[in-house]
């Protein structure tokens, strides 16, 4: 139980429905979505759509998204795939010849064909009760009358503006008066606004094809792109089977690739060796033991993972107990692994968003457009902001994720479900790029092995391993940070925190949902 006399947030009770964003806007779209009869599928994407308007920085529908989602929590787990493509004519070959041997993150290459909208009407079709039409409603409201600014998505602005100034369109749609969006900013945005009513009222397609898709096309091909009107018009949603692993007697799932979520598994099988209990949740062991975990995963999904339909991926040899054992006993308490330096080419923004109905449908949801701000390309008539996503791609023939013609780069985004004996029990995802697969550790863990809740969970100071360097968060203790130093760790902190993150935790016997929210973000948790 938290210490009430110390700041902190409390944990969100209910008994019908409840969801949890990074904005409080979009949360309330949520829990009205579900008071009118929507399905967890129909607030989640309401509450995407919000946040592609007022979230611009984070997410869009230039972006990407996957999702799990669990009928009834004790149903079948469908895994939706709502990742992009390549272009058709974007060949290793091409880049090379052309001198480009890493694809650049402002570059009209990075763009990979859009695949949240696809991909909405996916879920809504096979989940929701209402139809895209009014899903999107509450974010056409907020592009064409107006949002204002929150706190942290002007602390996001600011550090955008650079990239921003060299964009294309972005002066004109994301720089009013020709400077960052400040905290109370009312911002308009009427040509999104009316993509949005046309893809409302005309589905999927009114992005894919016609007049949108041909000014998107239109808006790469000026600046160099490969892009066609194919390419848009050929992108398709997948669902498939989630996969998972067994962590203290639950069932944890994850999207296949070419989702990274497979990267967080192998860390939990890694974990799994050892008893987190025998030290403390900000003990110099547990965190050396986490970025130990992190750093082989890591190594493997860059020796290994990429679009199945290209690459063949070994998932089921990756998450075997033979794999896990073979790396977490070359793990010391007084040193770290020697292993070969990792430099994942992506480290993006996102939102994650968790719902759960009366029905307890569960609905574990996450939308990106990759870098803050992603391309930095807005597409010229239609106010559609395009993700980089493809600047995840390697330009290294032979390598598991080098770009190929309508291949799907290596992720970022994951969401994540857990579940035990059939039924769902914690919906749960973290942002923050490469960090995601540990933060979604981090909170589990701190859940299962410590007992914390969930906003307990969620708020614990955090460390992410990242190219050789331990990036920590002011709260993690002094003594710590010297035990990490004297372990061989380098050490530095960071200027923003890893992430942010939501969790609902389903109480079956009580009848009750719980939940918390990232205070790292400026969402909240909601239920009725």
């Amino acid at each position: 139980m938290r210490n009430f006399q110390l700041a902190g947030r409390s944990t969100v009770h209910s008994r019908n429905g409840m969801a949890a964003t990074s904005h409080p806007q979009a949360t309330l779209v949520a829990i009205e979505t579900l008071k009118a009869g929507g399905t967890a599928a129909d607030a989640a994407i309401a509450a995407s759509a919000v946040l592609a308007v007022i979230e611009p920085q984070s997410t869009g529908i230039g972006g990407d998204c996957f999702a799990l989602v669990q009928p009834k929590g004790t149903g079948k787990i469908v895994a939706y795939n709502g990742s992009g493509r390549a272009p058709a004519a974007a060949k290793a070959e091409w880049f090379l010849e052309h001198g480009i041997d890493a694809i650049p993150l402002t570059s009209p290459h990075s763009v990979t064909i859009p695949g949240a909208i696809d991909a909405w009407a996916t879920i809504l079709r096979d989940h929701g009760r209402f139809g895209l039409d009014r899903a999107l409603a509450p974010a056409i409201t907020a592009a064409a009358e107006g949002y204002v600014v929150a706190p942290r998505i002007a602390f996001d602005w600011k550090n955008g503006f650079e990239k921003l100034k060299k964009g294309a369109n972005t002066e004109r749609y994301l720089l009013p008066h020709g400077k960052a969006a400040v905290t109370g900013d009312v911002i308009k945005q009427p040509e999104l606004a009316q993509t949005l009513r046309l893809i409302a009222d005309n589905g999927p397609d009114a992005f894919y094809k016609g007049t949108v898709a041909q000014d998107m096309v239109d808006t790469l091909n000026k600046l160099g792109g490969l892009h066609t009107m194919e390419d848009f018009a050929g992108h398709s949603t997948e669902a498939t089977s989630p996969i998972g692993t067994i962590y203290k007697g639950f069932d944890v799932w994850q999207c296949p690739p070419n989702g990274p979520g497979i990267t967080m598994l192998v860390m939990l099988n890694i974990l799994s060796r050892f008893d987190l209990t025998k030290f403390g949740p900000l003990s110099v062991e547990r965190f050396h033991l986490e970025a130990e975990a992190a750093r082989i995963a890591f190594m493997m999904r860059e020796q290994h993972v990429g679009d199945p339909a290209h690459v063949d991926v070994d998932v089921a040899r990756i998450l075997a107990k033979e794999f896990a054992e073979e790396h977490y006993s070359k793990i010391a308490f007084d040193k770290l692994l020697d292993l070969p330096h990792v430099a994942p080419p992506m480290n993006p923004s996102t939102v994650y968003i968790t719902v759960v109905d009366e029905e307890r449908n569960v609905c574990s949801f996450i939308n990106s457009i990759a870098h803050s701000f992603g391309s930095a390309i807005v597409s010229e008539k239609t106010g559609v902001l395009l993700q980089n996503r493809g600047a995840g791609f390697r330009v290294q023939p032979g390598h598991p994720n080098c770009i190929a013609p309508n291949k799907r780069p290596l992720h970022t985004i994951i969401p994540a479900l857990a579940t035990e004996r059939g039924r769902a029990r914690m919906s749960f995802g973290v942002m923050g790029g490469q960090y995601q697969p540990v933060g979604q550790v981090h909170v589990l863990t701190n859940v299962l092995d410590y007992g914390l809740d969930v906003q307990e969970a969620i708020d614990l100071p955090r460390g992410l391993h990242y190219e050789d360097v331990y990036q920590l968060e002011d709260g993690v203790p002094p003594a710590t940070v010297e035990g990490l130093i004297a372990l061989g760790h380098k050490v530095a902190p960071i200027a923003t925190p890893h992430g942010g993150g939501q969790a609902i935790w389903i109480d079956w016997d009580k009848g009750t949902l719980t939940g918390g929210s990232d205070p790292r973000k400026d969402g909240c948790a909601l239920g009725y």
